[in-house]
């Protein structure tokens, strides 16, 4: 059904677009990275930054069967040090990828969470979760810097080449 080509160019473009997000961050005033914003789950664009790598470090290695310790917004006081923490997990990912078949990727696999709780799922999902959840904190992310007073930010996957 789906393929680790396919895989890799979502994971591709969705990197692309955190990359653009985060490019468009640094140029906003330093103390906005960091200002609450009412109405969000996560109410800082740092939170929201981190939150988006959080979820894939979290999955990728659930779908190895390793346990994942979320990394705190204030680990990474700085765009910059949000960069390294994607490339840190995007490798991370790739690295994943690499290890499976097209076939692996669309055979269950039983997730097993901290709580005792367990799923079947199929990694295909599992990443075309993180994927999506990212481009919806992106959004969040977009409405955030309008109420900031920024102007939109134009990251839009169509553009990606």
């Amino acid at each position: 059904m789906f393929t680790l080509e396919g895989i890799r160019e979502f994971h591709r473009w969705t990197h692309v677009n955190v990359t653009m997000v985060l490019d468009y961050l640094v140029s906003i005033p330093e103390g906005d990275y960091t200002r609450e914003v009412g109405g969000f789950g996560f109410p800082t664009l740092r939170e929201q930054v981190i939150h988006i790598l959080n979820c894939e470090g979290f999955w990728v290695r659930s779908l190895q069967g390793f346990s994942y310790v979320d990394r705190e917004p204030a680990a990474y006081p700085e765009v910059g040090d949000a960069r390294l923490m994607q490339q840190e997990v995007g490798e991370q990912t790739v690295k994943y990828l690499a290890g499976l078949t097209d076939e692996q990727l669309n055979v269950e696999t039983r997730l097993k969470f901290p709580g005792g709780e367990t799923h079947l799922r199929t990694p295909a999902r599992v990443l075309h979760h993180i994927f999506t959840h990212a481009y919806r904190h992106e959004g969040q992310i977009v409405a955030m810097c309008r109420a900031l007073g920024h102007p939109p930010l134009d990251a839009h996957v169509i553009s990606i080449q």
